[in-house]
């Protein structure tokens, strides 16, 4: 039973340009790969990503494209550079996009595609903002139907103010940030094998129902 892990790097960059977030994801990616899990990293500014709320907003939209990737995968992880103290607006956009599946056709259980998914956030810059963007992303995650898993997060930040970013400040070699990431991904492997094994049982549309009926 193999694992599967999608990395969405929400950096502001285009391709072929030097990533921290990417170095960053790299640095994580390796740690999942030696627990046996596989790896795909994915930077969202490759594709034409539209704005909007829903899971396709019509031609030339490559969100489709994307979200099928998610649903295909067992845990999904974006990562972040700290911009005006915050996620990207890159990272924004994603969550913004994850509130189609709300109106998605949903499975035989009436469940949304990310439940038993487990996910997790990776925050990089050089500067303060990394608990505030984790925390905004991590409550995006866990209402979209991702579950989270014990200290599901890691980060680095330089000193305040102008600086070097992870590749040049050498965060690969940062041990608070290493130990975050190992602890991360053993949590998150450990949770997925457990929900791929003992999935959700909750059914949506009888929970609604019942909802209803004690609401009168």
């Amino acid at each position: 039973m193999k694992l599967k892990a999608l990395f969405l790097n929400c950096t502001l960059k285009y391709s072929p340009e030097t990533s921290n977030t990417k170095a960053f994801i790299e640095k994580s990616a390796a740690i999942f790969k030696d627990l046996n899990v596989a790896t795909e990293i994915v930077r969202i500014t490759d594709y034409h990503i539209k704005f909007g709320t829903s899971s396709d907003e019509g031609p030339e939209d490559d969100w489709p494209f994307i979200f099928n990737k998610i649903k295909e995968t067992d845990i999904f992880i974006m990562a972040t550079p700290v911009w005006r103290g915050d996620r990207s607006s890159v990272a924004k956009l994603v969550a913004e996009r994850l509130d189609g599946l709300f109106e998605d056709k949903k499975d035989k259980n009436e469940q949304y595609p990310t439940y038993n998914k487990v996910a997790g956030v990776l925050v990089d810059g050089n500067e303060d903002g990394a608990k505030k963007a984790i925390s905004s992303i991590l409550f995006d995650l866990a209402e979209h139907g991702f579950t989270l898993a014990v200290n599901s997060f890691s980060y680095y930040v330089g000193k305040a103010g102008p600086g070097p970013s992870y590749i040049k400040a050498k965060g690969d070699k940062h041990e608070f940030t290493n130990n975050m990431l190992l602890i991360m991904a053993q949590n998150m492997v450990h949770l997925a094998s457990v929900l791929k094994e003992n999935p959700y049982r909750i059914n949506l549309s009888s929970v609604k129902k019942k909802a209803a009926e004690i609401s009168n």
